[in-house]
């Protein structure tokens, strides 16, 4: 049977941690983090009660909340909102709203968006399992791609198209729909329910509540890969502020709950009812340059002095030349030439706006065996390796690629797009098509 209306290529989830908080009631849960939010102060700055008022002034939102704090006030709360996420999260935007009503007294403040960071170890993408379902985890990787922005219900007004009767549903986050009832339950004069037909209920889509939405697609990162292994990737869901943060190409750390859903193409496909695909859905997102305790580039300060007093040595560049590749006997001018593609030119802006690109290219010519691709692989850490045998001007570029859920079409990055800044290796280019060349 196909699906019309709002069932209509939307997908199935699974509710997996509708557990019940049995310890402390939802009332004693919000009240610890609403003291939490009020009191907890760094020195004499109360700064989530600060960032709160301040936020709430500017129509911004949103609390940006490090874990690690909560650890300190309250290690059980903070273990239990690791635990369960999903549960203790809508009680802690609760929190948070009813104190912005106090501090503003405005009671026309709309829910926050609580966005988590975390100074916890990264956890590996290739290590999460079914244990982690319904957790909190803390991962990182390179954004591959994201979807265009699309509108999710939050709520939901539907209406019986006989008796005119009235009902509001609540959508669950992440990927998750709703199902329409298939019969009215209405009895206004308490004789039982009216008999309305089957599926009588329509959507009325100018009393729904929206948020915007984003998909991301999560790679991970080329230097935490396995030798020879392809690297894997996991679907990550966005809402709210976290969309339109990120491009292709950008290196992300999220935190979020590790989560399954059952897609529409699954279905299709004919995979068993218990079977369902794994995503991330995120509670907060972190830009590389954006990490506290280190600059732009990623660098401690003690590394910077490092740098700094190594540049000024007069025999630098035999030290770095000597550095490239150690473990390979001779072959000074292949290192001094992939110093100076590490390095680059330097780049030239002409009077009349004109740009000239300093980037230095190499082209390694050899005879099988003389270390051509160990070379190549050597410098891979700061760059995007691939090979020519297998890619294709889509894959170094950028490719065309058709959302099974949504049926839309959207720009996936090659590798070339990965390597933006950095540099891209190339093995066997005789192997590629003259066209892709």
């Amino acid at each position: 049977m196909s699906a019309t209306g709002w069932d209509a290529g939307r997908i199935y989830s699974a509710g997996v941690h509708q557990t019940q908080i049995r310890n402390d009631s939802r009332v004693v849960i919000e009240s610890k983090f609403y003291n939490f939010v009020d009191q907890f102060r760094v020195e004499e700055h109360f700064i989530y009660r600060e960032k709160i008022k301040r936020n709430a002034e500017g129509r911004q939102y949103k609390l940006d909340v490090q874990l690690e704090h909560l650890d300190e006030v309250d290690r059980n709360l903070s273990d239990k909102f690791k635990a369960s996420p999903a549960d203790v999260l809508p009680l802690f935007e609760v929190a948070v709203q009813n104190l912005a009503k106090q501090l503003l007294k405005d009671d026309s403040i709309p829910p926050f968006q609580i966005l988590l960071r975390s100074k916890d170890s990264i956890q590996d993408l290739r290590k999460l399992n079914s244990d982690n379902i319904s957790q909190l985890v803390n991962v990182s990787g390179i954004i591959i791609a994201a979807t265009n922005l699309t509108a999710k219900a939050t709520s939901v007004q539907i209406m019986c198209k006989t008796c005119r009767q009235y009902k509001t549903m609540t959508v669950a986050d992440g990927f998750s729909g709703i199902q329409l009832p298939r019969a009215c339950d209405s009895d206004p004069n308490g004789l039982g329910p009216k008999d309305c037909g089957l599926d009588p209920y329509v959507i009325i889509h100018d009393k729904c509540t929206f948020v915007d939405q984003q998909v991301l697609k999560l790679q991970e990162l080329p230097e935490l890969l396995p030798v020879g292994d392809l690297p894997r990737h996991i679907t990550v869901h966005v809402d709210r502020f976290l969309t339109n943060k990120v491009v292709p190409g950008r290196r992300v750390k999220i935190v979020g709950i590790y989560d399954i859903f059952q897609s529409f193409s699954s279905k299709k496909q004919g995979q068993g009812i218990g079977t369902r695909m794994s995503y991330i859905k995120a509670l907060g997102l972190e830009l590389d340059n954006e990490q506290g305790g280190q600059d732009q580039n990623g660098y401690t300060h003690a590394e910077e002095e490092e740098i700094i007093t190594l540049s000024q040595r007069p025999d630098f560049y035999e030290v770095f030349t000597n550095s490239i590749a150690p473990s390979i006997y001779g072959n000074q001018e292949i290192k001094r030439a992939i110093s100076c593609l590490l390095f680059g030119g330097s780049k030239k802006i002409l009077a009349d706006g004109m740009k000239l690109r300093g980037d230095i290219n190499v082209l390694l010519l050899g005879d099988p065996g003389t270390a051509k691709s160990q070379f190549l692989k050597f410098v891979a850490p700061v760059a995007v390796y691939t090979s020519g045998k297998g890619s294709s001007a889509a894959g170094l570029t950028a490719a065309v690629v058709r959302d099974v859920a949504t049926r839309e079409f959207h720009l996936e990055g090659g590798a070339m797009v990965l390597a933006d800044g950095g540099v891209i290796c190339i093995d066997e280019f005789d192997k590629m098509r003259d066209e892709d060349r």
